[in-house]
């Protein structure tokens, strides 16, 4: 059976970014444009692995210069990324052949370990310092940071999270992050009353938006650059070390696995089960809600009803 013809970049990317979820739209977008922008009128079936391969080279060489940059590294990944997630679509609408795959036969740039890590007791505090005593609400920056603090949630979690996603008799919220994966996480009973709170006040409907501006209109991540910007106004370490929300999320995990093994703080993270990092026997030891919430409990110094 003959295959259609293969569409052009610039009549294909269009179809694939109204397909895909709005979080790989927002990790990809910019990848997408990139290739619209140099093969746009080319057929998907045309570039080779060695065209690729050039390709990724010139974003790495251009990418934006910033303080934390890693020579374009990553812009080359996410390019051979976003190609790939590109044909994985063509192949399945029949355009082309998976062993045709050019993006499959490019390798992504070998990933530098990471250089975030736990921050430090005194410099969370210094954190918690200034984003409670500056800015124009400190209401909304405090709750931010104890969020992602006490849950080790990451950036879209907390966005994602809706009034009617809160239990506040076993004082547990419903996480939906990356890859489409959710789950219920425990929380101090403070932190759940200040959520209440807060939507109350700012007139978050039950399946709208809990985290709001002032004015009643949700928040974007705009607010965390905000936030981190201003916090590194005033504690220099921040802006030098490029501090954000999810050296957070290294701090609380890390105190989690030192005090209460990796099975729990694997659990505390919402990592799936099913991934290859620990092997066969995280099959069986998976940590139970009730060690999840054992462990907030001694990080919060807040019994837990779970508990």
């Amino acid at each position: 059976m003959a295959r259609p013809p293969a569409p052009t970049f610039a009549e294909y990317v269009p179809v694939v970014a109204a397909a895909v979820s709005e979080g790989t739209k927002r990790a990809y977008g910019s990848y997408w444009n990139r290739v619209v922008e140099h093969w746009g009128q080319r057929r998907l079936d045309e570039p080779t692995p060695s065209e690729i391969e050039k390709l990724a080279e010139y974003v790495k060489a251009h990418v934006v210069a910033r303080r934390n940059a890693r020579g374009g590294r990553s812009a080359a990944e996410h390019l051979i990324a976003a190609l790939r997630c590109l044909y994985k679509r063509a192949v399945a609408d029949g355009f082309i052949a998976e062993a045709d795959n050019p993006a499959l036969k490019v390798a992504k740039p070998r990933r530098l370990p990471s250089t975030r890590r736990a921050v430090a007791d005194t410099r969370l505090a210094e954190i918690n310092e200034v984003a409670a005593s500056t800015g124009n609400d400190p209401a909304l920056d405090t709750l931010l940071l104890r969020l992602h603090t006490e849950t080790a949630c990451r950036r879209g979690g907390a966005l994602a999270l809706r009034p009617v996603d809160l239990d506040p008799d076993q004082c547990l919220i419903l996480l939906r992050e990356k890859g489409d994966s959710v789950r219920w996480q425990p929380v101090s009973p403070t932190l759940m009353r200040y959520l209440q709170r807060h939507a109350e006040e700012r007139g978050a409907t039950e399946a709208g938006q809990l985290l709001r501006y002032r004015d009643g209109a949700p928040i974007t991540r705009r607010r965390y650059d905000h936030l981190w910007v201003r916090i590194g106004e005033h504690l220099p370490w921040v802006r030098v070390q490029q501090i954000s929300t999810h050296w957070l999320r290294h701090t609380t995990l890390t105190w989690v696995e030192r005090n209460f093994g990796y099975a729990i703080a694997r659990a505390y993270a919402g990592h799936s089960e099913s991934g290859g990092d620990a092997g066969t026997t995280a099959t069986y030891v998976k940590a139970t809600p009730q060690e999840i919430a054992a462990a907030l409990s001694a990080l919060t110094n807040e019994p837990h009803p779970l508990t």
